[in-house]
């Protein structure tokens, strides 16, 4: 099923019934999209680490498994897991480095038990994700994003040179130039479904190069057969907690935050482009969405490949080319995955790519991901402060990747591990972050109930804080009439739904210039003022009294915005003032 145009409108929303017939259908489209990336990835990262056949078929089996779980999950929504939409996944690029570098020194099973315990980390992020906002910040995120892609290429590089013995010097090359010539144009050029299959076209192409220089090799796909199970390597865990163990458990955790913080955009990027109507974010499903990637990556280190990992680009490809977002889609591109992980005959096919066409794709995939994290940086605005975070991260993670520098200061064991430029452009990021967050101007904090009866030690604290930055008369009004239209919201979120415990509000001013953001943090469980906002701004003729707090917070703040977690509401408001 395919739409006449590369963006259809939504025929189904995620909460929709569509029939079964064309939930199917999409989920078989949507299975063939994530095939080839799936192979792909798995197969770069296991070549490059130097392990065997059966392992290679094994990982390709095992992630298949994993993205196919992950996805029909994340269509379910199970109290805090699942993400309520149609989410495809693949494995993770972002862990390809690490993995070659950990199987190299430490051994698969050190791999494996890595990722099982950084997998409690991503659901950690999740569960805490309210706490961790002003610190897990795009600027972070983009910064590791950009350090992953670079510190990424020398792989695709080298792999242009994994070749036969005997083959021709130029035959590497020319096989991966290929490859990516022809995923760039078509790319360029392709439109609708045909651009989504650009990677196979690219891989038919550099293939078709690679067998003019008699590098193909067909014994695999002769020997396999149509259907079974591969054979299983000796999957092991590291149980003792070696120093190597240890040594790159902090880049795993750095990772999978960052896989994590992708999550997080992938999903808002689903939920805007999978309704009618625009819809505010719901930070439940973001959640859920996390939670159930670090199930993903459990099962992954269970299985020996690399974890799963969102890909929105797919998955909003998918809908905008059939306009079918119903959840059902999920499940079904899940049951379609699992079929084809079973067909041994056609995995075995793409496992006789040669090494160079796999260099060209990783070539094209990672400068794709350095521009991602770039736009992850601009998309969230550029200040002083963020340039700052960004150039010493970037500057110390490039400069220091590998460099002799860290085995002087650490010794040349611990060095080797902890060199890695994700690692130090992360820790420098978020080191960074915290320092200017400890640095920025004194917040003032004021926590109390939510309730009505909090009114005048709110406005008192707001008066006084106006006060302090010498605003005039109209500006310290404009503050407090914003701090008690906020204060009304949340009161009619709460409405008829309060525990016998009156729930608390945490006030945090922070004065930004001419400009004081109010952060009220309180636990609420209705709908998100957002949804309220967006549909004022349709110019209602008659507005009704629960509209009212709505409209007059708006013509107070120059800025609202509203984020729904579990058990948490959080509403920051931009106040500007004059003295």
């Amino acid at each position: 099923m395919t739409a006449e145009s590369a963006e259809q409108p939504i025929r189904f929303e995620p909460e929709e019934a569509c029939p079964p017939s064309i939930a199917l259908l999409v989920g078989f489209q949507g299975a063939a999209l994530v095939l080839a990336p799936t192979v792909l990835n798995v197969a770069i990262a296991i070549r490059s680490s130097g392990l065997d056949d059966t392992y290679l078929t094994w990982g390709v089996f095992a992630a298949m498994l994993v993205c196919a779980a992950t996805t029909a999950f994340q269509a379910s929504q199970l109290r805090r897991f699942g993400a309520g939409h149609a989410v495809l996944t693949i494995p993770a690029a972002l862990f390809i480095a690490i993995m070659v570098t950990t199987v190299s020194i430490a051994g698969p099973a050190t791999f494996a038990s890595l990722l099982m315990v950084c997998s409690f980390i991503q659901v950690a992020l999740a569960w805490w994700l309210p706490t961790l906002r002003r610190i897990i910040t795009p600027a972070v995120s983009g910064t590791v994003t950009i350090l992953i892609a670079i510190t990424l290429l020398p792989i695709a590089f080298g792999s242009v040179r994994d070749l036969p013995t005997g083959t021709p010097a130029v035959a590497g090359p020319a096989i991966a130039a290929a490859t990516l010539l022809v995923s760039v144009i078509v790319t360029l050029r392709a439109s609708g479904r045909w651009r989504l299959v650009a990677p196979f076209i690219s891989i038919l192409a550099g293939c078709a190069v690679a067998a003019g220089f008699g590098v193909l090799d067909a014994d695999r796909i002769a020997n396999a057969g149509w259907f079974g199970i591969p054979q299983m390597p000796d999957l092991s865990f590291d149980l003792t907690l070696s120093k190597q163990f240890w040594s790159l458990l902090p880049s795993f955790a750095i990772l999978t935050l960052v896989i994590g913080l992708k999550t997080i955009s992938d999903s808002v990027a689903i939920q805007q482009d999978s309704r009618r109507r625009p819809r505010a974010i719901d930070f439940r499903k973001i959640q859920g969405m996390v939670s159930v990637n670090g199930i993903g990556m459990l099962l992954a280190g269970l299985g020996g490949t690399l974890p799963p990992m969102t890909i929105s680009s797919y998955s909003l490809s998918l809908i905008n080319l059939t306009g079918v977002a119903a959840r059902r889609v999920g499940i079904a591109v899940g049951i379609v995955s699992v079929t084809l992980a079973f067909f041994s005959k056609f995995t075995a096919l793409l496992l006789t790519i040669p090494g160079p066409v796999l260099g060209g794709y990783l070539m094209l995939a990672m400068g794709i991901l350095f521009v991602s994290g770039c736009q992850t940086i601009l998309r969230d605005g550029i200040d002083p402060q963020r340039v700052l975070v960004v150039a010493v991260a970037t500057a110390l993670g490039l400069g220091l990747h590998g460099h002799p520098l860290i085995g002087d200061l650490l010794g040349d064991d611990l060095g080797a591990l902890l060199g890695n430029g994700v690692t130090i452009g992360a820790v420098a990021a978020i080191g960074m972050t915290l320092l200017l967050e400890a640095m920025s101007t004194r917040r003032s904090r004021l926590e109390v109930t939510l309730d009505m009866s909090s009114l005048a030690e709110i406005d008192g604290f707001l008066a006084g804080l106006a006060s302090r930055l010498n605003w005039n008369e109209a500006s310290a009004l404009r503050l407090r009439s914003a701090g008690e239209e906020t204060l009304a919201s949340l009161l009619w979120l709460e409405d008829d739904t309060r525990d016998s415990e009156t729930p608390r509000l945490v006030i945090v001013a922070r004065p930004q210039g001419v400009m004081v953001e109010l952060e009220f943090v309180a636990t609420t469980r209705q709908e998100n003022i957002e949804d309220q906002l967006a549909f004022l701004t349709d110019e209602v003729a008659v507005p009704t009294a629960d509209d009212l707090s709505l409209r007059l917070l708006r013509y107070h703040a120059s800025g609202v915005r509203h984020q729904k977690f579990h058990g948490v509401d959080i509403i920051r408001v931009q106040v500007e003032g004059s003295i």
